[in-house]
């Protein structure tokens, strides 16, 4: 059965960000990711998190100014230093708010280079962050994006995405598996269920089209989680959707699907 972590970007925004924690845990929930820490006062978040007894089990590293249109540091060769600064930042706040995996976004490139030398960039930043990582004991996740929702996103598929972690071969460097973003592309989650199961470090879950809850749209997600059950997924299942109600609406789907927060 999967271990559900409710994503604060996503869910609970009938009220402001740092009142989704008591949202969180009223509903039930025990586990919250959210994107970015760095944006609110991380000590109040983490009295949240004591507060209503939530383990915070993912959050990204910095990814440039998401207000004009940043979206990662690890693709663009120009931002090296910007993101090796980020991989400082990251662990600082993983230390306080006692998350051990963090997600990377490697974002877009803003100036003219050949694909061999983003690739590249983004090689070399992908092991300069799992390496400072692995000393701090944390856990590194990187994500395709699909290139319709985030157009200019430097890796959109799976594939892409294995092809770095098999190239700089760190023992804590993981995919982070979305599938609402794989389905967008595309791709065959029976593939990636198949072949690249053991890269999986954390997964996503929303339904296409849309992005709203389960249920409203194409996507088998009952059978997805099926196969990670069998295959003996231990990690957790972020809800990062849009509810088409209200979010408490929006979990109807849990019980229906024979699951438990």
């Amino acid at each position: 059965m999967p271990s559900f972590s409710a994503n604060l970007n996503f869910l609970f925004n009938e009220v402001p960000f740092m009142d989704r924690f008591a949202e969180a845990a009223q509903a039930g929930f025990k586990y919250v990711e959210f994107m970015f820490p760095y944006d609110y006062d991380q000590q109040e978040i983490k009295r949240k998190l004591e507060a209503y007894n939530l383990k915070l089990v993912l959050c990204n590293l910095p990814a440039g100014d998401w207000g004009a249109g940043d979206r990662g540091l690890a693709a663009d060769p120009a931002r090296k230093e910007e993101f090796k600064k980020g991989v400082s930042q990251a662990i600082e706040s993983a230390r306080l708010l006692g998350v051990n995996r963090l997600n990377c976004l490697v974002g877009k490139v803003a100036g003219t280079y050949e694909e061999a030398e983003i690739l590249d960039n983004i090689l070399a930043n992908v092991c300069y962050a799992a390496d400072e990582f692995h000393q701090a004991g944390l856990e590194l996740m990187i994500e395709p994006i699909n290139h319709f929702d985030m157009p200019g996103f430097y890796l959109n598929t799976t594939t892409q995405v294995i092809e770095i972690i098999q190239k700089a071969n760190r023992p804590n460097l993981f995919l982070q598996y979305d599938i609402y973003h794989a389905e967008r592309e595309g791709e065959k989650h029976e593939m990636i269920l198949a072949q690249y199961f053991p890269y999986i470090g954390h997964v996503q879950v929303a339904d296409n089209p849309g992005r709203n809850e389960p249920g409203t749209g194409v996507v088998k997600i009952r059978d997805i989680f099926d196969i990670l059950d069998q295959k003996g997924y231990k990690g957790f299942v972020g809800m990062e959707y849009k509810p088409t109600g209200s979010t408490l609406e929006s979990l109807s789907w849990v019980k229906e699907y024979g699951y438990s927060l």
